[in-house]
């Protein structure tokens, strides 16, 4: 099958035929660290690592750049708020945007450009906007002359006459060249500098960049004057996509092939929107639930549906992701015991941050560390051949995440059926699937992302060793009928966090989730 996908400038699916065969190039609008992150971020970064995932396990090779927006009107005001400099809180909050994405196990881009490292490449595209016509001088700004593009409003399905007019700036001000505007639509390419604030000369006087102009300059110095997909919220489509696109086009460049925009996250129906003080925190929903939990509650429904935020719907999210945890485990284990000569190598199952099984090797290849290369290839794409065609389907089908976790689901339960019959070369095969599919979703449970640094494993090999001593005394009174004393012991290590599961192969235990 061919992957198919919307494309928002002509609302429909098309299927996806990149600029150079064999290749990808992904832009995804990245964050304006005026803030911390919250929940709409990381479902933007989850969304897109999927797809970059499902490119890769395609045969694609990937160029992804996600941007950052490090000066901005939002980041002056913030770092005012708290007397700062601005470039202070835009690293801090940097940092924190990265340590999320890290956490819910996102592959970094292979490019993060930053706006501010790109102002000769911004003034080199002012320039050619003005030599063409499509740009002017106004006070010390530089602004874009809307008329100038008969295609304006095409990707926001707009027509002019119907538009707002553009809002550059926080209530109460003004640009310096605002008055003197063509066009009350026509908006802001470089903001002339005012006192306190930082500036960079440029051609047309000192100043900063306006923010649309910034992702027309790093997408195309990174990218190419053509380039495959560029990507972000349903809520930057106007103005900030239009703008891009308009600036882009009619400085001669082709720029992007398909528009791919992704639903928001709700809070009772509304937009979490720092501006609107309606958030979430990445970290407060980090502290709820385990990073591998909240990916899957994030990334499980279609990319362009909403996702309204709830505990009840996060917990079944949570209950979900064991259900293929548990799976997993004892499939790993199962297959581990059969013995004979196969390969142990990699990590057994972390559950809570630490190892819940038995301290066995899988036999999955090498560690995958994001970067490096395994048997599952580049970034730890998984193989081909061992994804069901129901999920391949799904995923062509405009990423059908919730299809493709339908058939991780029957995958699973195909596997627990062969695990209570003991038909180990299906839980084998079950195993491999599943795997394959959780691999390209970014959910696998065994992969290294998931786990906590023990150097040599020592913690782990003395947990290991003290349950199995207790699991021995249990079975010891069981063995002399004293069910008493077993019951005793099970119970003491339930309420340690220690889940005994007694099987046909004798008690196997995890910690509790």
């Amino acid at each position: 099958m061919t992957l198919r996908l919307h494309d928002t400038a002509t609302r429909t699916v098309r299927d996806f035929q990149p600029v150079t065969p064999g290749r990808a190039s992904v832009y995804l609008c990245g964050a304006t660290v005026q803030g911390t992150p919250h929940l709409g971020h990381l479902r933007s970064a989850i969304c897109f690592d999927i797809l970059v995932r499902w490119l890769e396990a395609s045969g694609y090779q990937v160029t992804y750049c996600r941007n950052v927006t490090d000066i901005d009107d939002k980041i002056l005001r913030a770092a005012a708020a708290e007397d700062v400099p601005w470039w202070a809180l835009a690293e801090r909050n940097l940092r924190a945007f990265t340590e999320a994405y890290d956490a819910v196990g996102c592959r970094p881009p292979d490019v993060q450009p930053r706006a501010t490292g790109h102002i000769p490449e911004m003034i080199e595209l002012i320039g050619r906007l003005i030599e063409d016509g499509h740009a002017y001088q106004a006070g010390g700004d530089v602004y874009f002359d809307v008329r100038t593009d008969p295609a304006y409003g095409e990707l926001s399905g707009q027509r002019l006459a119907e538009m707002r007019p553009a809002e550059e700036t926080p209530a109460g001000e003004t640009e310096t060249g605002a008055a003197l505007k063509r066009d009350p639509h026509d908006f802001v390419l470089w903001k002339g500098a005012k006192p306190g604030e930082p500036s960079w000369r440029t051609p047309w006087g000192p100043g900063r960049p306006g923010w649309h102009l910034e992702c027309s300059a790093m997408s195309t110095h990174y990218l190419g004057s053509t380039f495959d997909i560029h990507g972000g919220g349903i809520d930057l489509i106007f103005p900030h996509h239009e703008n891009e696109r308009a600036q882009s086009t009619t400085a001669g460049d082709r720029f992007a092939r398909y528009w791919v925009h992704h639903g928001l996250v709700l809070l009772s129906g509304r937009k979490v929107s720092k501006s609107e003080g309606r958030v979430l925190a990445a970290a407060e929903a980090l502290a709820q639930v385990r990073p591998q939990e909240l990916r899957y509650y994030l990334g499980q429904a279609h990319y362009r549906s909403p996702l309204d935020y709830s505990l009840d719907a996060l917990e079944e999210a949570v209950a979900a992701y064991q259900r293929i945890e548990r799976f997993v485990s004892r499939a790993q284990h199962a297959v581990s015991s059969r013995g004979g000569d196969r390969p142990h190598q990699g990590e057994a199952l972390d559950t809570q941050g630490e190892h819940s099984a038995w301290g066995e090797r899988s036999a999955w290849g090498e560690r995958s560390a994001w970067g490096e290369r395994s048997v599952w290839g580049e970034h730890g794409a998984a193989p081909a051949a061992a994804l069901p065609i129901s999920f391949a389907a799904a995923m062509d089908d405009d990423l059908g995440v919730p299809a493709a976790l339908a058939a991780v689901h029957a995958t699973v339960r195909d596997g627990n059926y062969a695990l209570s019959t003991g038909d180990t070369e299906s839980v084998e095969t079950c195993l491999t699937q599943a795997r394959a599919m959780l691999t390209v979703l970014g959910l696998d449970p065994l992969d290294p992302a998931w786990q906590t640094s023990d150097p040599g494993g020592r913690l782990h090999s003395v947990v290991d060793a003290l349950v199995e001593l207790v699991l021995r005394e249990r079975e010891t009174a069981r063995a002399r009928g004293d069910y008493a004393s077993a019951d005793s012991i099970r119970d003491t290590l339930e309420d340690t966090g220690v889940a005994v599961d007694d099987t046909t192969e004798g008690p196997r235990w995890e910690l509790k989730r």
